[in-house]
């Protein structure tokens, strides 16, 4: 074939497009040594200007290249570091290049050159650079979302957060079951040597857990699949063992409902297979009541919902439909403008509505006689057709559904009995959601983040410089991550930068989801909620309303002791 006389090229099903590159970079570096000895007897020479002949059938991935044609490389594609930023940005970013590759890429051939993020999974979505930072402020907005993963850099080194002893280790562990609060001075000269600071570093990393099962990963659940699947479970094909399961969660659950009743817990997150629940105690996220916001929710959970009693809102959809109300309001007042014939046929500022003359009526088809010819639709079918626009946004962000007040008990006992709260098939088959909180409950696991700092160099203008990071991988719920950043405040001299992953699903919990409530006393709120185990200032941040929307914060920074963030 005319493919063979091609150089390095193969079939894709045969080899991968980055062996191909590999073998390539092989033979241009051979390329001087080639040309230096004489081409073998019998070689045809082909002429320069005789183009070489190309596979029809080869695809863009594996086809050869031509010698000229610059290959994008994936520094092009990576997004690039945010403008106006400091120099310590500015390093932060080049440190995240592997980090910030889409997925085609991980296809791509590795460099020589391992960055020191290469060392680690990456856990969730890559983290692209925002555009518009935020203006420097004091405290940064509530963060409602679970981070899987935060990585802080400075100019300064985190010595003091590796190796604690363990009488501070163990003293960070009181210091937790007791809800000490810990302040700190704003600058400390030797963080190392700060025995106050690494206890307090200890305290900050834990967090409780249920169930407790070593070898499975139970965060996040939805989408882990692939983590689960192969480890030894066996739950899956014995209801008994089920049943005890559930049994123990149940009681774990209401303990932690009890708590968050009684101001002694702040929140806790039930994380399933399919959805994630978030329950915030009263004086919470700017509400006077228990809250409980579950996304992304399905019609058969919303219908469910329903038929137990328990009243919830869908508050996005309702600001959604809000807002299309004022826009067709606007769009009506231009043509009334325009023309006296709309403004007569449309004051009434209603939008036609669709015609359901073919769902509810069938009086056409006896006046043709053809009633008994035609196959009438079912009333199934007629109302998934009326509820079309409600299927549309399941699992989606949008299907956000928050119960307020006492109608949080009724989805606690829903909960509990709820069949499809855990997964029938599947590597999650028989396994309980996971229930996560920041204070102890019954049942509950005391846990810990992962927490390690890392130092490697990085090319600036030329010049290799510093950089020291310190990285926390597993479930960083929000008081942790206002914990962490007042630490880093007065170890690092009010100077750091941080890259904060998502779980995704849980980025919706930012929005605002009750404008229309009265703001709240704060001394009301840190009184009633001073035996909740938060630090008052991180219960100060808590207990504002949110403000990021649907986002998350993704990159924060604190530069002379202010914030600035972007989403």
């Amino acid at each position: 074939m005319a493919a063979s006389a091609v150089p390095g090229y193969s079939p894709g099903f045969k080899k991968p497009p980055a062996m191909l590159r590999l073998k390539r970079k092989r033979l241009r570096r051979s390329e001087p040594a080639a040309a230096a000895a004489p081409p073998p007897c019998g070689a045809a020479l082909r002429a320069p200007s005789a183009p070489a002949r190309r596979n029809p059938f080869s695809s863009l991935d594996n086809a050869p290249r031509a010698a000229g044609t610059p290959q994008l490389g994936e520094r092009d594609r990576r997004p690039p570091p945010p403008a106006g930023g400091s120099p310590s940005a500015a390093l932060f970013w080049q440190l995240l290049e592997p980090v910030c590759e889409d997925k085609p890429s991980r296809r791509a051939e590795p460099s020589e050159k391992t960055d020191i993020l290469t060392l680690t999974n990456d856990l969730h979505l890559p983290v692209a650079a925002p555009e518009v930072p935020s203006s420097p402020r004091h405290e940064f907005p509530a963060d409602w979302s679970i981070k899987t993963r935060l990585l802080f850099m400075s100019s300064q080194p985190f010595t003091w957060a590796e190796h604690l002893k363990a009488q501070e280790e163990a003293q960070g562990f009181a210091q937790h079951c007791r809800a000490t609060e810990t302040n700190l001075p704003q600058s400390i000269q030797e963080p190392k040597l700060s025995t106050e600071l690494r206890c307090a570093f200890q305290q900050s990393l834990v967090y409780w857990l249920h169930p407790s099962l070593p070898w499975l990963q139970l965060f996040p659940r939805i989408g882990a699949d692939r983590k689960i699947a192969g480890k030894a479970s066996p739950w899956s094909q014995d209801e008994a063992l089920q049943q005890v399961l559930m049994s123990d969660w149940s009681v774990s659950f209401t303990s932690l409902y009890n708590l968050l009743k009684a101001k002694l817990c702040p929140y806790f997150y039930i994380c399933t297979y399919q959805f994630t629940v978030l329950f915030r105690a009263a004086g919470l996220a700017g509400s006077d009541v228990i809250t409980a916001v579950i996304s992304p929710t399905t019609r058969g959970l919303r219908e469910a919902m329903r038929n137990e009693g328990i009243e919830f809102s869908l508050p996005l959809v309702e600001e959604s439909r809000t807002r299309k109300q004022k826009n067709s309001e606007v769009n009506l007042e231009t043509e009334v403008a325009n023309s006296l014939k709309v403004s007569s046929s449309m004051e009434d500022g209603e939008e036609p509505a669709p015609s359901d003359d073919d769902d509810e009526s069938f009086s056409w088809l006896e006046e043709m006689g053809v009633q008994d010819k035609v196959k009438k639709p079912d009333a199934i079918s007629i109302q998934l057709r009326k509820e079309k626009h409600e299927v549309q946004m399941d699992h989606k962000p949008e299907s956000l559904a928050l119960v307020k007040g006492t109608n949080t008990f009724t989805l606690l006992n829903f909960l509990i009995n709820c069949k499809s709260l855990v997964a029938v098939a599947g590597p999650q088959a028989g396994l309980p959601p996971t229930l996560l909180s920041p204070v102890a409950f019954r049942g509950g696991t005391m846990q810990t983040l992962k927490a390690r700092s890392i130092n490697a160099k990085a090319r600036v203008h030329l010049v290799y410089e510093d950089i020291f990071s310190l990285e926390i991988v597993g479930p960083v719920m929000p008081h942790c991550l206002h914990s962490l950043t007042t630490l880093l405040q007065s170890a690092q001299g009010g100077a750091f930068s941080a890259v904060l992953y998502t779980h995704e699903p849980t980025a919706v919990f930012n929005t605002n989801l009750d404008k229309t409530s009265p703001a709240l006393n704060k001394e009301t709120v840190c009184k009633d909620l001073s035996t909740c185990g938060l630090h008052p200032k991180t219960l100060d941040q808590l207990s504002q309303c949110p403000t990021l929307g649907k986002s998350s914060i993704r990159f924060l920074e604190m530069k002379d002791y202010a914030y600035t963030w972007k989403s």
